[in-house]
This record gives C-alpha cells, structure tokens and sequence, in this order.
C-alpha cells in the first residue's frame, strides 16, 4: 500500500455513471486507498513525499475487464501465451473478472472436478496477482449433476461466479434455470453466453434462453464473436434485470447498435464492458480502451459515460471497492491523455473521435505500475512520474 498525491490533474472522470465527472485537479492516497477528491490540497496531504504531476491529463478509474478466461498464472493456453495479464495492465487493465477458464487443460466435467477447478483458481489468484492486477477467478462451469449441496461447498470456498452458462455441459434452460437460483442465493454472479458458437462445445443461445434462465449478465450481445439480433437484446433489457455486455471479441457494428439502444432506453447503468479473451481472436491488451472508442465515437455516447460502463458499472455489479474515484475506495487509477497526433486536445475528446488513449500509468492500490505503457501510444503531455515511485 502506498501514500500518494496526483496534481495538476486536467479532469477526472469519476467512473460513476450517474455523475461521470468529479469537480477538482488532485487526488490523495493514503494506505492505498483514496482519502480527497477536489482542489489541489494543503493540509490534506501533509506528510506525504510521492508526488505525480498530471500536467493537465485526465485521471480515470482502472479499467474493470469483465470477461476473461484466465488459467493459471499469467500464461494462457489457448495462445500459448506468457504475460497476457502483464500486457493488459499496459492497456489500463487493473481488474478481471473471470467467465469461466474452459481453456484449461484436460478441464474436468464432473461434478467434483468442476467445483475442485473452481476452487483451486479463485484461491491460486486469490495469492497471485500478477503485475499487481486483481484477478477475480474460480468461475464454475455449469454441469450435469451439480446439486444445491454443491453450489454450498463452493460458496464457502470463497466462489462468487458462474462462468458463462452455455459453453459448458448445461445446455438445457431449465436445469440452467435452476442452478442459477442456487448460486444468486449464495451471492455468485452469474452470466450467459449470447449468440452464436464460440468454441467447440458452446452452443446458439438467443433471447428465450435468456429470459428462462434470468442471470445476472447477458454475455458479449454484440457477438463472442458471433451478436444476437438486436431484437433480442431488447427482448433482455425488456425481460430481464440483466446487465448487457459489450466485447472486443465481437461484431463492431452490434456494439454500436446494442449502446444506442440502450442508451435510448435511459440504461446506460447496465452496459458493462469486457475483452472475452484470450479466445481465438487471441490476446488484446488494448480490447477495453478499443471497445470504449467505439461506443463513444460510432454510438456518440459522452466518454465519461463510456468510462463508466469500463469501471464503475463493472465494480457495481461484482460489489467491488474499486472503479470509482471517490474517498474509501481502493486507489486503482490511470493517468490518460489524447495519443501523440491526435486530433483531440485531451483524452475525452480523443475516445469521442474513436482514437485509442494513451496510458501513461497505471497506479494500483496506489502504487503507480508502470511511468510509460509499452502498448499505447504515447499521450501527447509530459506527464511527471518520478521512476522511484514506480514498483520494481
């Protein structure tokens, strides 16, 4: 944990939907967790030695991806990658929240072996957290022959998610159905796959699915990779309380279309926005920030909304103390700005004309991880993180 005062900041975006924007240019950490919000302060931050010189960027919560399919550690098999976790930190990626690790090796399908997978990765990342980034795993996979007692077991374990119900042997809406009643009783969360197939063993699911089954999460509606009709989106946002989820792993066209039509239904609380990789598509550590871009530019939604649906929106439907920058909450944060060559003058701008922001440093529990992202552009200000306040 670590004490920390961010100045001469140009805006901060709150990442609270309902008031996007917080009033002030600085913000204090204190034991990792944020204690001011507002005007440059005296007192406030008496004691306090770190100091980050905004220069006039913008300060935004870190970035909630809640849609990843994490194994263990920080290698993904389904790429055969190392330090995927590493690079979507360099994307402002600060938080993951697991749909499920189908992508496991030999991954069990019976009962016992769904909860003991289930177990082992929520508490193998619950002790790891690679490059700092907090990793909500242990998404049980839906299979035939779990029973109340089971969801139970799991639940004092620690599990607080359902992975996507649809890409594991739970192909029947009533058996779903009902296994989604154990679990949101338990507190677990509990998402959908939407549209068409993904991998080998998932399946079409559409609007009625959705709607027997009443889950917490619609998955990826604009595709993973293949959208629903939009029609069914609006049959979900009309049926159901769910949140709907836009991905990178998906149709454009769809996100833009599903964050009008939610946008226009006065709703913009339940978008949330995730990455649904890796996944065949591959890695993408700058998958939240493209997502972003597009829904401000090409659904011309304010960016301090759509800031929103990446942080807050996801923090709130997990109940996590991350996601907004207000006092008391964990300081996960992103120094951003309009990328070198942009046409805009400041990172709003720049998600409004569909561009990918610079991050020039990611500050997780406020300890700034990095002073220079090796995957973004680089922001067109100087922003000033002394190389000491770094983590090694």
């Amino acid at each position: 944990m670590s004490d920390l005062l961010i100045r001469n900041i140009g805006t901060i975006v709150s990442g609270a939907i309902d008031q996007p924007l917080a009033s002030g240019d600085a913000i204090v950490v204190r034991d990792g967790k944020i204690s001011y919000v507002g005007a440059d302060p005296e007192s406030t931050a008496d004691g306090i030695e770190k100091v980050v010189d905004a220069v006039g960027a913008t300060v935004i919560p870190g970035l909630c991806d809640n849609h990843v399919h994490p194994v263990v550690g920080d290698y993904t098999p389904r790429q055969r990658q190392v330090d995927f976790i590493d690079s979507c930190l360099h994307g402002g990626v600060t938080t993951m929240i697991s749909a499920g690790e189908p992508h496991t090796p030999g991954r069990p399908t019976d009962p016992m072996g769904v909860k003991a997978l289930s177990i082992f990765a929520h508490k193998s990342f619950a002790k790891l957290r690679p490059s700092g980034v907090k990793v909500h795993a242990g998404a049980v996979m839906l299979e035939e022959g779990l029973t109340e007692a089971d969801f139970e077991e799991m639940a004092a374990a620690g599990i607080r998610l359902v992975a996507e119900i649809g890409i594991s042997g739970v192909k029947d809406p009533e058996v779903a159905a009902t296994m989604t009643r154990w679990a949101q009783a338990r507190g677990m969360k509990v998402m959908v796959h939407t549209g068409g197939a993904s991998i080998p063993g998932s399946g079409v699911i559409g609007a009625d699915f959705v709607v027997a089954v009443q889950p917490d999460v619609a998955g990826h509606t604009n595709g993973g990779p293949t959208a629903l009709p939009l029609a069914d989106v609006e049959r979900i946002l009309e049926e159901t309380s769910a949140r709907v989820e836009l991905v990178h792993n998906g149709n454009v066209k769809a996100a833009a279309e599903v964050a009008r039509l939610v946008s226009g239904r006065g709703e913009l609380g339940r978008l949330v926005i995730g990455t649904d990789s890796p996944a065949g598509s591959g890695v993408q550590p700058l998958g939240i920030l493209r997502v972003m871009s597009w829904i401000a530019s090409l659904a011309e939604i304010a960016p301090e909304e759509v800031v929103a649906m990446a942080t807050g929106n996801v923090a709130d439907l997990h109940g996590l103390a991350t996601g907004v920058i207000e006092v008391g909450r964990e300081a996960d944060l992103l120094i951003v700005d309009a990328p070198q060559g942009s046409q805009a003058t400041d990172a709003l701008r720049a998600l409004a004309i569909g561009d990918t922001l610079a991050v020039a440093s990611a500050i997780i529990d406020g300890i700034p991880r990095f002073e220079k992202s090796r995957n973004t552009p680089p922001p067109s200000r100087s922003i000033k993180i002394p190389p000491s306040l770094v983590a090694s």
